[in-house]
């Protein structure tokens, strides 16, 4: 069983369910509805589970020359191929029926053009083309906006907001995982940014979309947070800063870029948790 579990990436599904909380809670402007949270969080789990399935058996190809993951069940062939595309198919079907009977049509619509965008067109695209990432980052950018739209049933300027924001921190998050794992995308022939235009440009690509982050997460305050707004500015100027600072702090490095890479990537995960977790804060807070 284990091994199933861990075909799904529950890293990933984690990782995205702290960001749907944080849409969640932005668009909850009254009573909490614990039974929409739950069913919400299921139902993305199951479909992002189900296309982190698809997605395994699609790659199985290129996870046999990463070392990461030349151990996936889809590899090493404990599970085999017809059993993996049955239980994605599973995890998509039992996910996709959640979001209908408990959320609404708009949020399930969102959850499934993910899924297409990551499994149908991110999947194949890695292996052709750079631009890849940014087509990732569009189904990436999904999970906010299917937590916000589970409460509003609709889409608006602040289900766009979110979007841009989790689109826009990915890009920098991605290129920091290509840099100091690019000898094992080279040897799957993945033509990621730093393999083919090379470091220093994916660095200028990364402070840009830090940038773009920093202005897009800050407009969320002054237009939508209410009293709340100051502390959110407050913490989130803090963490940009800090954010801007290690990726200029990039183009200091004219040799090994490999450990600055890694801290960029741990950073981006403190930014986007503080992120996420401040929004939840901020709707108690708004209570008080």
């Amino acid at each position: 069983m284990n091994k199933y579990y861990e075909l799904a990436k529950p890293g990933i599904i984690y990782g995205n369910s702290i960001t749907a909380i944080a849409g969640f809670f932005l668009a909850t402007k009254g009573d909490i509805n614990w039974l929409l949270l739950v069913a919400m969080l299921i139902g993305l789990g199951f479909v992002m589970g189900g296309a982190c399935v698809y997605n395994n058996c699609l790659d199985r190809d290129i996870d046999q020359k990463m070392s990461r993951t030349q151990t996936r069940a889809t590899v090493t062939r404990e599970i085999s191929e017809r059993n993996a595309w049955i239980y994605g198919s599973v995890l998509l079907l039992a996910g996709a029926a959640i979001l209908f009977f408990f959320t609404n049509i708009l949020t399930l619509c969102i959850a499934f053009i993910g899924t297409i965008i990551y499994v149908g067109i991110y999947t194949p695209l890695k292996r052709r083309t750079v631009y890849s990432t940014l087509i990732g980052a569009l189904a990436g950018a999904t999970p906010p906006v299917v937590g916000y739209c589970a409460v509003t049933g609709v889409f608006n300027v602040e289900a766009l907001l979110l979007f841009l924001i989790l689109f826009f921190w990915q890009m920098p998050h991605f290129y920091a995982i290509a840099i100091y794992r690019q000898s094992e995308y080279e040897a799957a022939g993945i033509p990621l940014l730093p393999i083919k235009k090379g470091i220093a440009q994916t660095k200028v690509h990364m402070l840009v979309y830090v940038i773009l982050f920093t202005l897009v997460a800050l407009s969320l305050a002054f237009f939508f947070l209410g009293f709340v707004r100051y502390i959110y500015l407050a913490v989130m100027l803090i963490v940009s800063v800090m954010w801007l600072y290690f990726s200029i702090s990039g183009f200091f490095r004219k040799t090994d870029s490999t450990q600055w890479a890694r801290k960029m990537f741990l950073f981006s995960l403190i930014v986007i948790t503080t992120w996420s977790l401040l929004l939840v804060i901020l709707y108690f807070v708004s209570l008080m």
